[in-house]
């Protein structure tokens, strides 16, 4: 089955607002964006997932675009693939999670949370020794060798500035949305579909 382009134009659209915030997040808060401790704000539209099917494509394809560039930004070479590859899965998984729990907002904005505590911390700890990080930030525990140990302390930081993201910037953002006439019809939120009728 075709997609209708209005559809292929809004995951376009998706896209790129998600790579651009990406990029804009890197430039203005550096390792904040794709360090061991982690506010990557451009995941607040991850929220998108509440209200179009498109939000799962562009969202993954956005993060995809924004981890290739960041390969050129931050030098990781060939490492950065496991972003590109790693990060988009945990975006497009977080997304898909997000479209299916729609009907209850705050447990599918979880989603994002969970898929990339989960995932993230996998990989993370090879990019940071590609690009200088050689210790757990806050301690003097070496990364040669103890995967475990940052996987643990990556579950923890990128999980919790995830949520921070999905729930301070997020949830905010889709209730906000929910008002406008372009989101109202397809509002997750029972008052805003309560609204329009």
């Amino acid at each position: 089955m075709l997609m209708k382009s209005n559809e292929v134009a809004r995951i376009g659209v998706i896209a790129a607002v998600y790579a651009a915030c990406t990029l804009i997040a890197l430039l203005f808060l550096g390792s904040l964006a794709w360090g061991p401790i982690q506010f990557r704000v451009s995941e607040a539209l991850c929220a998108l997932a509440l209200f179009t099917p498109a939000a799962i494509p562009g969202l993954t394809l956005g993060c995809a675009i924004a981890n290739v560039a960041n390969i050129a930004l931050s030098g990781t070479g060939m490492l950065g693939l496991l972003d590109v590859v790693f990060g988009s899965l945990a975006t497009f998984a977080g997304a898909c999670f997000t479209w299916k729990m729609k009907k209850h907002p705050l447990v599918a904005l979880a989603g994002p949370v969970i898929a990339n505590a989960l995932i993230v911390p996998a990989y993370l700890p090879i990019l940071l020794q590609a690009t200088g990080f050689y210790t757990i930030p806050f301690t003097s525990i070496s990364l040669d060798g103890a995967w475990p140990l940052m996987y643990l302390f990556g579950l923890v930081t990128t999980g919790a500035g995830e949520a921070v993201i999905m729930y301070v910037l997020g949830y905010p953002l889709s209730k906000s949305l929910a008002r406008t006439p372009y989101f109202k019809a397809d509002s997750p939120f029972a008052e805003a579909r309560g609204a329009s009728h």
